[in-house]
């Protein structure tokens, strides 16, 4: 396991910023070490290789020693490291192209729950901005809802998301764009070591990396990714949510915004993307759990704890057909890719799977993901 994920650390030393590259190699191959015996013949694995990047996996003793001393870092301060397609990894995350084949965790939070969200938006959050995440976070929990809150600890609308998620008794992970030998911005420490025994804090870089611009847009992808909705609450009519918001479009998430007034400097964002269809308005929880179709989990909590029996021949509407063929075709799959591939929203798309489980014919498992009962 540490030979893995030593060497897996030095891959995405020589990879740096080009991700996809480092996905592919990493499935093709199982891990950082299996790269490290291909590096002579890395073209016979991925034929598409540049000569540039045949250079860089050639040799590896700078990208080693640098992995060594990480690896020594991470053990002294208890820090988790998550490699793709272990467990605890993000399972969401599995989907994206881009997504980081090795993450840093530390919290106590189970990074799979049923339900995880984000709440993004300026980091000049106005009263009403808090308010709204202050109401929504407070409905969700009197309607049954207790998702995983996740945001980037950055000012404004992420610290708000946290510390409302923590007095609301949610748990809430910050995505960090720096590695563990510091918290940035500082004043928010206080809240991030709360966050460790109500949540957790996660990145995808080594100590000594700096808190640059690049790496708050890169980290972005981990917010949206490792998500099942996206939910802007104010922002500009440029910034880092618009952004967030963009890549969650590109991964078939669903994204929410809160509308505001039409002058408003913090609320143009929202009202922009509301305007141009890449969000869909929200005013309250109830509309989002409405549009999420999660209204069904109290229901779905009581049927399994009276114990849900598999119906031998269910009746099963055209769209269930769809769905149960898909699942058996491809194996466990996503909500929301199965939402792309089925063409049904995401809202129907949860009452359907809903039904589903209650015919005994699919199981939701622990990362999100449906599982076909055959």
């Amino acid at each position: 396991m540490l030979d893995s994920v030593l060497y897996t650390m030095a891959l995405t030393r020589l990879t740096g910023y080009n991700f996809h590259v480092a996905v592919r190699l990493f499935r093709e191959l199982g891990d950082g070490k299996a790269v490290f015996d291909h590096r002579h013949d890395i073209a016979a694995v991925l034929p598409e290789a540049t000569p540039r990047l045949q250079e860089l996996l050639s040799n590896w003793d700078d990208a080693l020693s640098r992995a060594e001393a990480e690896l020594s870092f991470i053990e002294k301060n208890r820090i988790k490291p998550l490699l793709m397609g272990q467990p605890d990894y993000p399972q969401r995350l599995m989907d994206c192209p881009d997504a980081p084949i090795l993450l840093f965790y530390m919290g106590t939070a189970n990074l799979n729950q049923q339900r995880v969200i984000n709440i993004i938006g300026t980091r000049h959050a106005t009263v009403y901005g808090q308010d709204i995440i202050r109401n929504f976070l407070a409905d969700l929990g009197a309607q049954g809802i207790q998702p995983l809150v996740v945001s980037g600890l950055a000012y404004g609308i992420d610290i708000c998301a946290h510390r409302e998620a923590l007095a609301n008794g949610f748990e809430t992970v910050g995505v960090l764009a720096h590695g563990f030998d510091e918290i940035y911005p500082p004043r928010h420490r206080d809240t991030a070591r709360q966050m460790l025994q109500q949540g957790g804090l996660l990145t995808e870089y080594m100590s000594q990396t700096r808190a640059d611009k690049l790496n708050f847009v890169k980290r972005n992808r981990i917010v949206a990714g490792m998500c099942d909705a996206t939910i802007l609450v104010e922002s500009a009519s440029k910034g880092g949510g618009l952004i967030t918001c963009s890549i969650a479009q590109d991964y078939g998430r669903s994204v929410f915004a809160f509308p505001g007034a039409v002058n408003a400097e913090y609320s143009m964002g929202c009202n922009q993307l509301i305007r141009n269809n890449g969000a869909e308005l929200i005013t309250s929880a109830s509309d989002f759990i409405e549009a999420m179709g999660w209204q069904n989990d109290v229901l779905l909590q009581e049927a399994k704890s009276g114990g849900i029996e598999r119906e031998l021949f269910p009746n099963l509407s055209d769209d269930e057909r769809r769905v149960v063929q898909l699942l058996s075709d491809r194996g466990d799959m996503q909500p929301n890719v199965l939402s792309l591939q089925a063409n049904i929203p995401i809202g129907s798309l949860t009452a359907l799977l809903f039904q589903l489980e209650m015919k005994g014919v699919v199981r939701q498992l622990a990362g999100g993901s449906y599982h076909l009962l055959r």
